[in-house]
Order: C-alpha cells, then sequence, then structure tokens
C-alpha cells in the first residue's frame, strides 16, 4: 500500500477502496465485521454505543456542536478528532441542558474512541 493511499485514509476521503481501509484494519490488528440490521436490532438503546463513531459527523445534525464551532467558515463536516477537540476547547460555552440525547451519544462515543480529557463537567453529559 502507498503512503499516499494511507493519507487519504487518514483524511478520510471517499476516493480509497475498501480493500485499502481493510488493509489498515489488517495492519493495525483490527478487524471489521457487518451485520445485517433486523427491526428489532434498529431499537438500540442509549447505552448500546460502544463502538459506535461515525466516519464525519455533520454539523447540521449536532446543533450544540455547529454553535461552537461557528468560525468554521464552508465546512458541513468534521472528523471525529475535530469533533471531540471543538467540544473539549469550548465546554464552557456549551448548553449542557440544550443537548439532545444523540449529541450527548456522541460526545460518549468521542471520549471512549479518543480518551476525551476529563473537562470540567463534562463527565456529566
Amino acid at each position: 500500500m502507498s503512503r499516499v493511499s494511507v493519507h487519504r485514509i487518514e483524511q478520510g476521503e471517499p476516493s480509497v477502496t475498501m480493500g485499502a481501509y481493510l488493509n489498515v484494519l489488517a495492519a493495525l490488528g483490527m478487524t471489521f465485521s457487518a451485520t445485517a440490521v433486523s427491526d428489532e436490532a434498529s431499537g438500540n438503546t442509549a447505552d448500546d454505543k460502544a463502538g459506535w463513531l461515525p466516519a464525519r459527523v455533520r454539523l447540521a445534525d449536532f446543533p450544540q456542536l455547529k454553535q461552537l464551532a461557528w468560525q468554521l467558515q464552508g465546512a458541513d463536516e468534521l472528523t471525529p478528532r475535530e469533533a471531540l477537540g471543538i467540544y473539549e476547547r469550548n465546554w464552557r460555552h456549551l448548553d449542557e441542558a440544550a443537548l439532545l440525547p444523540r449529541e450527548q451519544n456522541l460526545i460518549d462515543a468521542l471520549r471512549l474512541a479518543f480518551g476525551g480529557s476529563d473537562t470540567p463537567g463534562a463527565s456529566d453529559v
């Protein structure tokens, strides 16, 4: 695999083949699994979020993140690591009472995946 392919994967570019992603997963000792979602499984609770992490975080789907990322002109999506950084740097400006359940789940999943900092009050989300 070329360095260019690895760089494109790191940047989240859509032009990378699935085979390249699988090669990177194998090199990192990770596995990939795909399962069919049944109607019963689609009713997952908020507690069942282990391993859930979007490839790109759409600002339109998370209103508090969109407000915190006001300075990003022309950006509609962020990488998960960028989203966590914005949440952590601007936590004091976040209206915790206005967080939607899906946004709370996103913050929890980002912290689980990237080991978020111990921001005061952030663990209560």
